[in-house]
């Protein structure tokens, strides 16, 4: 009988020490924010073998698309020892089937450890895991972790993020509160303090990724990789400039919902894909952005409860502006509908569907110059702002230059919402109805003007 022992073949690097010993020791929640190939996901693939054998369950890897998992984790071949990262973090000796489509292993022990995308994570919903990584956290949709945290808090699992800066966003939001808990390991390393690349080697990588993407993407994404600075811009991204400097100048703050002024809401569709609504109000001089809904794989009705239900019971609505494909006949809607006719079939008033333009680089140039003339609620919009700030334009590693269209990824269906707003804002005539009550800021302030 062959004996493995565990990890296998396998010793944490110095640095990577107080995070090995902290999951070991039985910590439950932590966040690594290390440089670019430094092991991140080889050390949560090493514990995630040996926290299987400990206790049985099922245990996930996530990276932020499916495809994703299978290139970096169940294809990839650790260069140092020649074979697949899977079979060195799980020996064939321990397994009882490995199914290649569905990147799973099934151990002898009784437990199970697969590679999935966090990009559908409504699909993820079933057996329920006990230990989860979030490879590459800073690209993921923040929503995957909002379904699977109240799982691992009752049966007491565990959850490790493995990521390198992407701005401000959900990582690094996660990053500051886990720094001032006690319930969290929290790290951030850059390579100049780990000793893996000699400095001859990090000015080498710089300079290529200058010559390769250009000085300003070329240093950002040394910045990012390397020095994992949150401040460096991300790539291609369309608005995270412009909501950065937004935030540095105030407009990013409490908005509290103004009972005197209409409510007008403007979505984007999805089924398999989220639907994303924002809630905006106009305030006689620009535009205060009160609130945020998104979810996944849920139908009209789910939505048009939730514009009705909790806190947003008390909005007063205005207009439902929806895009151009709530217009057309739907699959899966009642009697043939539209989407639109879906909506107000369910009593909601007001419903128009924004027609489709010609050129979604003028429709996002649209949204550029609407941004600086909104005021967004800091806690409510948090993940719609953070959907804005990684919103970018796809990069084609064939042609080494970015694509004419936007990347598609979890971050888009919050931005086209927001593009719904910018191309099809509520008419005067309907604004001019509403009466606006100067103090209705908290703090006193009654000129929100533009920034």
């Amino acid at each position: 009988m062959t004996v493995i022992n565990l990890p296998n073949d396998w010793q944490p690097r110095d640095y990577q020490e107080p995070l090995w010993r902290y999951l070991h020791d039985g910590g439950r929640r932590a966040i690594a924010i290390w440089p670019r190939r430094h092991g991140k996901d080889d050390l949560s693939l090493h514990y995630a073998a040996c926290a299987a054998h400990e206790r049985v369950g099922v245990y996930w890897h996530l990276l932020p698309q499916h495809n994703q998992a299978r290139k970096a984790i169940w294809d990839a071949v650790n260069p140092r020892t020649g074979r697949r990262r899977i079979d060195d973090a799980f020996p064939n000796a321990l397994r009882e089937t490995t199914r290649d489509q569905d990147m799973l292993i099934r151990f002898k022990c009784g437990s199970t450890w697969q590679a999935i995308g966090s990009d559908n994570y409504d699909a993820l919903v079933g057996t329920p895991p006990i230990g989860v990584v979030f490879s590459e956290w800073a690209l993921s949709d923040p929503q995957a972790w909002s379904l699977i945290r109240p799982i691992l808090a009752e049966n007491g699992g565990w959850a490790i993020f493995i990521t390198t800066p992407r701005g401000r966003n959900h990582a690094y939001r996660m990053f500051e509160m886990a720094r001032e808990s006690n319930e969290w390991f929290c790290e951030r390393l850059t390579a100049l303090d780990t000793g893996v690349f000699s400095d001859d080697v990090l000015e080498n990588e710089r300079r290529e990724l200058i010559q390769e993407r250009g000085e300003g993407d070329g240093e950002a994404i040394f910045d990012q990789e390397y020095m994992t600075s949150w401040s460096a811009a991300l790539p291609g991204a369309y608005y995270a400039r412009t909501i950065d400097k937004l935030e540095r100048e105030g407009g990013i703050t409490r908005v509290p919902h103004n009972p005197m002024r209409q409510v007008h809401t403007a979505w984007d569709l999805g089924g398999s894909d989220q639907t994303a609504i924002w809630f905006v109000q106009w305030t006689g001089a620009a535009w205060a952005v009160i609130d945020y809904l998104a979810s996944n794989g849920r139908g009209p009705d789910y939505y048009v409860h939730e514009l009705r239900d909790g806190h947003r019971k008390a909005y007063v609505y205005g207009e439902h502006l929806v895009p151009h494909d709530a217009g057309h006949v739907q699959k899966g809607l009642p009697n043939a509908a539209t989407y639109a006719e879906t909506l107000r079939d369910l009593g909601l008033e007001n419903v128009r569907v924004v027609p489709r333009t010609g050129s979604v680089a003028n429709d996002i140039n649209e949204v550029r110059k609407l941004i600086p003339l909104c005021m967004f609620d800091a806690e409510k919009c948090a993940q719609g702002l953070d959907a804005l700030r990684s919103y970018r334009r796809e990069w084609n590693e064939k042609l080494r230059a970015y694509n004419d269209r936007p990347l598609h990824d979890w971050a888009s269906d919050p931005a086209d919402a927001f593009r719904t707003f910018a191309m099809g804002k509520p008419r005067e005539r309907d604004l001019a109805n509403d009466n606006w009550d100067d103090d209705w800021l908290e703090d006193g302030r009654s000129n929100v003007t533009g920034y």
